[in-house]
Protein backbone atom coordinates (compact mmCIF):
# COMPACT_ATOMS: atom_id res chain seq x y z
CA UNK A 1 0.00 0.00 0.00
CA UNK A 2 1.29 3.33 -1.06
CA UNK A 3 0.27 6.66 -0.60
CA UNK A 4 0.30 9.70 -3.00
CA UNK A 5 3.45 10.96 -2.25
CA UNK A 6 4.63 7.90 -3.25
CA UNK A 7 3.83 8.03 -7.09
CA UNK A 8 5.99 9.92 -9.08
CA UNK A 9 3.75 9.60 -12.95
CA UNK A 10 -0.05 8.94 -13.42
CA UNK A 11 -1.21 7.96 -16.62
CA UNK A 12 -3.77 9.91 -18.56
CA UNK A 13 -6.31 8.00 -20.73
CA UNK A 14 -4.90 7.48 -24.50
CA UNK A 15 -7.15 8.79 -26.86
CA UNK A 16 -6.06 6.14 -29.76
CA UNK A 17 -4.05 3.28 -30.30
CA UNK A 18 -3.25 3.74 -34.12
CA UNK A 19 -0.56 7.20 -34.72
CA UNK A 20 -3.53 8.50 -37.43
CA UNK A 21 -5.96 8.65 -34.60
CA UNK A 22 -3.46 10.26 -32.35
CA UNK A 23 -2.60 13.02 -35.18
CA UNK A 24 -6.43 13.75 -35.60
CA UNK A 25 -7.23 14.29 -32.23
CA UNK A 26 -4.28 16.57 -32.25
CA UNK A 27 -5.62 18.34 -35.12
CA UNK A 28 -8.90 18.16 -33.19
CA UNK A 29 -7.93 19.70 -29.98
CA UNK A 30 -5.70 22.07 -31.54
CA UNK A 31 -8.35 23.51 -33.97
CA UNK A 32 -10.74 23.71 -30.36
CA UNK A 33 -7.67 25.57 -28.59
CA UNK A 34 -6.63 27.81 -31.25
CA UNK A 35 -10.85 29.03 -31.88
CA UNK A 36 -10.58 29.82 -28.06
CA UNK A 37 -7.39 31.77 -28.14
CA UNK A 38 -8.83 33.74 -30.74
CA UNK A 39 -12.74 34.46 -29.80
CA UNK A 40 -11.08 35.05 -25.94
CA UNK A 41 -8.38 37.23 -27.21
CA UNK A 42 -10.86 39.50 -29.45
CA UNK A 43 -13.19 39.62 -26.66
CA UNK A 44 -10.13 40.66 -24.34
CA UNK A 45 -8.71 43.03 -26.81
CA UNK A 46 -12.38 44.60 -27.69
CA UNK A 47 -13.22 45.67 -24.23
CA UNK A 48 -10.19 46.76 -23.29
CA UNK A 49 -9.88 48.98 -25.94
CA UNK A 50 -13.32 50.50 -26.80
CA UNK A 51 -14.20 52.86 -23.80
CA UNK A 52 -17.81 52.60 -24.52
CA UNK A 53 -17.55 48.78 -23.35
CA UNK A 54 -16.02 49.97 -19.74
CA UNK A 55 -19.00 49.26 -18.31
CA UNK A 56 -19.58 46.51 -14.91
CA UNK A 57 -21.55 44.10 -17.76
CA UNK A 58 -18.19 44.18 -19.67
CA UNK A 59 -15.92 44.53 -16.68
CA UNK A 60 -17.14 40.59 -16.15
CA UNK A 61 -17.16 39.67 -19.45
CA UNK A 62 -13.64 40.37 -19.45
CA UNK A 63 -12.84 38.63 -16.54
CA UNK A 64 -15.01 35.55 -18.12
CA UNK A 65 -12.93 35.51 -21.27
CA UNK A 66 -9.73 35.25 -19.08
CA UNK A 67 -11.40 32.31 -16.94
CA UNK A 68 -11.72 30.47 -19.78
CA UNK A 69 -8.14 31.00 -21.30
CA UNK A 70 -7.19 29.85 -18.34
CA UNK A 71 -9.23 26.55 -18.08
CA UNK A 72 -8.57 25.41 -21.27
CA UNK A 73 -4.81 26.17 -21.26
CA UNK A 74 -5.05 23.95 -18.38
CA UNK A 75 -6.05 20.67 -19.98
CA UNK A 76 -6.03 21.09 -23.69
CA UNK A 77 -2.03 21.75 -24.09
CA UNK A 78 -1.15 18.62 -22.32
CA UNK A 79 -3.23 16.44 -24.15
CA UNK A 80 -2.12 17.91 -26.92
CA UNK A 81 1.36 16.96 -26.23
CA UNK A 82 0.83 13.49 -24.99
CA UNK A 83 -1.19 12.81 -28.18
CA UNK A 84 1.72 14.51 -30.63
CA UNK A 85 4.49 12.70 -28.41
CA UNK A 86 2.63 9.48 -28.08
CA UNK A 87 2.91 9.15 -23.99
CA UNK A 88 0.65 9.18 -21.65
CA UNK A 89 2.69 10.42 -18.53
CA UNK A 90 2.34 13.29 -16.07
CA UNK A 91 3.96 13.54 -13.53
CA UNK A 92 2.98 13.58 -9.32
CA UNK A 93 3.26 17.34 -9.71
CA UNK A 94 1.83 18.71 -13.00
CA UNK A 95 -1.14 16.33 -12.33
CA UNK A 96 -1.46 18.40 -8.77
CA UNK A 97 -1.13 21.51 -10.79
CA UNK A 98 -3.54 20.18 -13.09
CA UNK A 99 -5.95 19.85 -10.56
CA UNK A 100 -5.56 22.68 -8.32
CA UNK A 101 -5.52 25.12 -11.68
CA UNK A 102 -8.54 23.42 -13.46
CA UNK A 103 -10.97 23.25 -9.85
CA UNK A 104 -9.49 27.37 -9.58
CA UNK A 105 -10.87 27.97 -12.89
CA UNK A 106 -13.48 26.29 -13.19
CA UNK A 107 -15.18 27.36 -9.45
CA UNK A 108 -14.11 30.79 -10.19
CA UNK A 109 -15.95 30.92 -13.70
CA UNK A 110 -19.09 29.76 -11.79
CA UNK A 111 -18.97 31.99 -9.12
CA UNK A 112 -18.36 34.74 -11.55
CA UNK A 113 -21.62 33.66 -13.82
CA UNK A 114 -23.60 33.83 -10.42
CA UNK A 115 -22.22 37.38 -10.03
CA UNK A 116 -23.29 38.42 -14.00
CA UNK A 117 -26.97 37.45 -13.22
CA UNK A 118 -26.89 39.72 -10.06
CA UNK A 119 -25.57 42.56 -12.43
CA UNK A 120 -28.24 41.65 -15.14
CA UNK A 121 -30.86 41.45 -12.23
CA UNK A 122 -29.62 44.83 -10.94
CA UNK A 123 -29.89 46.39 -14.51
CA UNK A 124 -33.04 45.21 -15.58
CA UNK A 125 -35.02 45.24 -12.02
CA UNK A 126 -33.24 48.48 -10.06
CA UNK A 127 -32.19 50.70 -13.19
CA UNK A 128 -32.26 53.77 -10.63
CA UNK A 129 -29.58 51.80 -8.24
CA UNK A 130 -27.29 50.32 -10.52
CA UNK A 131 -24.43 53.05 -10.55
CA UNK A 132 -24.94 52.56 -6.52
CA UNK A 133 -25.02 48.91 -6.51
CA UNK A 134 -22.90 48.01 -9.16
CA UNK A 135 -19.54 51.14 -9.10
CA UNK A 136 -15.96 50.54 -9.66
CA UNK A 137 -14.93 49.27 -6.34
CA UNK A 138 -17.78 47.05 -5.78
CA UNK A 139 -17.37 45.89 -9.08
CA UNK A 140 -13.43 44.90 -8.41
CA UNK A 141 -14.32 43.85 -4.87
CA UNK A 142 -16.82 41.00 -6.64
CA UNK A 143 -14.77 40.31 -9.53
CA UNK A 144 -11.85 39.87 -6.16
CA UNK A 145 -14.38 37.44 -4.35
CA UNK A 146 -14.50 34.92 -7.30
CA UNK A 147 -11.09 34.93 -7.82
CA UNK A 148 -10.50 34.22 -4.22
CA UNK A 149 -12.92 32.38 -3.46
CA UNK A 150 -11.86 29.95 -6.69
CA UNK A 151 -8.13 29.40 -5.00
CA UNK A 152 -9.70 28.68 -1.39
CA UNK A 153 -11.85 25.77 -2.91
CA UNK A 154 -9.05 24.62 -5.59
CA UNK A 155 -7.06 24.68 -2.29
CA UNK A 156 -8.86 22.81 -0.26
CA UNK A 157 -9.60 19.93 -2.83
CA UNK A 158 -6.07 19.72 -4.04
CA UNK A 159 -4.90 19.48 -0.75
CA UNK A 160 -7.33 16.61 0.04
CA UNK A 161 -6.88 14.80 -3.07
CA UNK A 162 -3.29 14.76 -3.26
CA UNK A 163 -3.12 13.40 1.02
CA UNK A 164 -5.17 10.33 -0.12
CA UNK A 165 -3.76 6.99 0.12
CA UNK A 166 -3.54 5.09 -3.11
CA UNK A 167 -3.70 1.62 -3.76
CA UNK A 168 -4.77 0.99 -6.81
CA UNK A 169 -2.36 2.18 -9.49
CA UNK A 170 -1.70 5.20 -11.43
CA UNK A 171 -3.82 5.01 -14.18
CA UNK A 172 -6.14 7.44 -14.89
CA UNK A 173 -9.36 6.60 -16.76
CA UNK A 174 -9.33 10.65 -18.52
CA UNK A 175 -7.55 12.94 -20.60
CA UNK A 176 -6.74 15.33 -17.63
CA UNK A 177 -5.74 14.85 -14.09
CA UNK A 178 -9.71 14.88 -12.74
CA UNK A 179 -10.93 14.46 -8.88
CA UNK A 180 -13.41 11.68 -9.62
CA UNK A 181 -10.93 9.71 -11.32
CA UNK A 182 -8.30 10.06 -8.67
CA UNK A 183 -10.75 9.20 -6.14
CA UNK A 184 -11.50 5.75 -7.77
CA UNK A 185 -7.31 4.86 -7.04
CA UNK A 186 -8.34 5.50 -3.24
CA UNK A 187 -8.51 2.76 -0.76
CA UNK A 188 -12.10 1.89 0.73
CA UNK A 189 -12.63 4.76 3.11
CA UNK A 190 -9.41 7.09 2.57
CA UNK A 191 -11.83 8.94 -0.25
CA UNK A 192 -14.64 10.13 2.51
CA UNK A 193 -13.13 13.34 3.64
CA UNK A 194 -13.11 14.22 0.14
CA UNK A 195 -16.41 12.91 -0.76
CA UNK A 196 -17.42 15.24 2.38
CA UNK A 197 -15.78 18.49 0.57
CA UNK A 198 -17.27 17.35 -2.72
CA UNK A 199 -20.27 17.35 -1.08
CA UNK A 200 -20.12 20.66 0.80
CA UNK A 201 -19.21 22.39 -2.66
CA UNK A 202 -21.97 20.78 -4.79
CA UNK A 203 -24.35 22.65 -1.95
CA UNK A 204 -22.34 25.56 -2.21
CA UNK A 205 -22.61 25.48 -6.21
CA UNK A 206 -26.58 24.45 -6.03
CA UNK A 207 -27.18 27.88 -3.69
CA UNK A 208 -25.82 29.86 -6.62
CA UNK A 209 -27.67 27.64 -9.07
CA UNK A 210 -30.70 28.49 -7.07
CA UNK A 211 -29.79 32.44 -6.92
CA UNK A 212 -29.38 32.09 -10.78
CA UNK A 213 -32.89 31.13 -11.43
CA UNK A 214 -34.36 33.42 -8.78
CA UNK A 215 -32.80 36.14 -10.42
CA UNK A 216 -33.85 35.34 -14.14
CA UNK A 217 -37.14 34.71 -13.17
CA UNK A 218 -37.67 38.50 -11.77
CA UNK A 219 -35.81 39.32 -14.38
CA UNK A 220 -38.02 38.26 -16.97
CA UNK A 221 -41.30 38.97 -15.63
CA UNK A 222 -39.28 42.72 -15.46
CA UNK A 223 -38.74 42.26 -19.04
CA UNK A 224 -42.72 41.39 -20.28
CA UNK A 225 -43.92 44.53 -18.36
CA UNK A 226 -41.76 46.63 -20.61
CA UNK A 227 -43.93 48.50 -22.42
CA UNK A 228 -41.53 49.18 -25.54
CA UNK A 229 -40.64 46.28 -27.79
CA UNK A 230 -37.38 48.03 -28.40
CA UNK A 231 -36.37 47.65 -24.83
CA UNK A 232 -37.54 44.20 -24.47
CA UNK A 233 -35.39 43.68 -27.33
CA UNK A 234 -31.79 45.30 -25.96
CA UNK A 235 -32.89 43.35 -22.23
CA UNK A 236 -33.39 39.77 -23.88
CA UNK A 237 -29.61 41.11 -26.05
CA UNK A 238 -27.89 41.20 -23.03
CA UNK A 239 -29.69 38.38 -21.11
CA UNK A 240 -30.05 35.70 -23.39
CA UNK A 241 -26.08 35.38 -23.71
CA UNK A 242 -25.46 35.20 -20.02
CA UNK A 243 -28.12 32.69 -19.88
CA UNK A 244 -27.06 30.56 -22.37
CA UNK A 245 -23.51 30.37 -21.14
CA UNK A 246 -24.59 29.66 -17.99
CA UNK A 247 -26.97 26.96 -18.85
CA UNK A 248 -23.85 24.97 -21.21
CA UNK A 249 -21.58 25.17 -18.13
CA UNK A 250 -24.04 23.93 -15.97
CA UNK A 251 -25.58 21.78 -18.22
CA UNK A 252 -22.57 19.37 -18.82
CA UNK A 253 -20.66 20.27 -15.57
CA UNK A 254 -23.57 18.74 -13.86
CA UNK A 255 -24.14 15.65 -16.26
CA UNK A 256 -20.00 15.20 -15.18
CA UNK A 257 -20.98 14.42 -11.38
CA UNK A 258 -23.99 13.26 -11.19
CA UNK A 259 -24.60 11.29 -13.90
CA UNK A 260 -25.10 7.73 -12.56
CA UNK A 261 -22.95 5.15 -12.21
CA UNK A 262 -24.05 2.72 -14.91
CA UNK A 263 -23.52 5.78 -17.66
CA UNK A 264 -20.51 5.64 -16.36
CA UNK A 265 -17.76 4.12 -19.21
CA UNK A 266 -14.07 5.36 -20.30
CA UNK A 267 -15.36 6.67 -23.61
CA UNK A 268 -18.26 8.52 -21.96
CA UNK A 269 -16.43 9.92 -19.60
CA UNK A 270 -14.46 11.26 -21.84
CA UNK A 271 -16.90 12.78 -24.32
CA UNK A 272 -18.54 14.44 -20.62
CA UNK A 273 -15.31 15.69 -20.36
CA UNK A 274 -14.88 17.10 -23.27
CA UNK A 275 -17.73 18.77 -23.46
CA UNK A 276 -17.47 20.59 -20.00
CA UNK A 277 -13.89 21.30 -20.03
CA UNK A 278 -13.02 22.16 -23.54
CA UNK A 279 -16.19 23.36 -25.56
CA UNK A 280 -17.50 26.54 -23.39
CA UNK A 281 -14.28 28.21 -23.47
CA UNK A 282 -14.54 27.85 -26.83
CA UNK A 283 -17.97 29.13 -27.52
CA UNK A 284 -18.59 31.55 -25.02
CA UNK A 285 -16.94 34.42 -27.13
CA UNK A 286 -18.95 33.12 -30.04
CA UNK A 287 -22.42 33.26 -27.80
CA UNK A 288 -22.26 36.65 -26.10
CA UNK A 289 -21.01 38.12 -29.77
CA UNK A 290 -24.09 36.52 -31.48
CA UNK A 291 -26.98 38.80 -29.99
CA UNK A 292 -24.63 41.74 -28.58
CA UNK A 293 -24.69 44.47 -31.23
CA UNK A 294 -22.02 46.73 -28.83
CA UNK A 295 -19.77 43.73 -28.78
CA UNK A 296 -20.22 43.01 -32.41
CA UNK A 297 -19.50 46.56 -33.25
CA UNK A 298 -16.34 46.64 -31.13
CA UNK A 299 -15.13 43.45 -32.61
CA UNK A 300 -15.37 44.42 -36.17
CA UNK A 301 -13.26 47.77 -35.00
CA UNK A 302 -10.61 45.74 -33.73
CA UNK A 303 -10.58 43.25 -36.39
CA UNK A 304 -10.72 46.33 -38.64
CA UNK A 305 -7.88 47.76 -37.26
CA UNK A 306 -5.99 44.41 -37.19
CA UNK A 307 -6.75 44.53 -40.76
CA UNK A 308 -5.44 47.62 -41.52
CA UNK A 309 -2.08 47.22 -39.56
CA UNK A 310 -1.39 44.35 -41.65
CA UNK A 311 -2.10 45.80 -45.22
CA UNK A 312 0.48 48.45 -43.81
CA UNK A 313 3.01 46.58 -42.56
CA UNK A 314 2.85 44.34 -46.40
CA UNK A 315 2.31 47.75 -48.13
CA UNK A 316 5.77 49.04 -46.17
CA UNK A 317 7.77 45.44 -46.45
CA UNK A 318 6.72 45.71 -50.73
CA UNK A 319 7.97 49.33 -51.45
CA UNK A 320 11.27 48.83 -48.87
Amino acid sequence: MSNSSSITVFLLLPFADTRELQLLHFAFFLGIYLAALLGNGLVLTAIACDHRLHTPMYFFLLNLALLDLGCISTTVPKAMANSIWDTRAISHAGCAAQVFLFFFFFSAEYFLLTIMAYDRYVAICKPLHYGSLLGSRACAQMAAAAWGSGVLNALLHTASTFSLTLCRGNTLDQFFCEIPQILKLCCSDSYLREIGLLTFSVFVFWGCFVFIVLSYVQIFRAVLRMPSKQGQHKAFSTCLPHLAVVSLFLSTAFFAYLKPPSLSSPSMDLVVAVLYSVVPPAVNPLIYSMRNQELKDALRKVMSGCTSEVMHCLSSAKHS
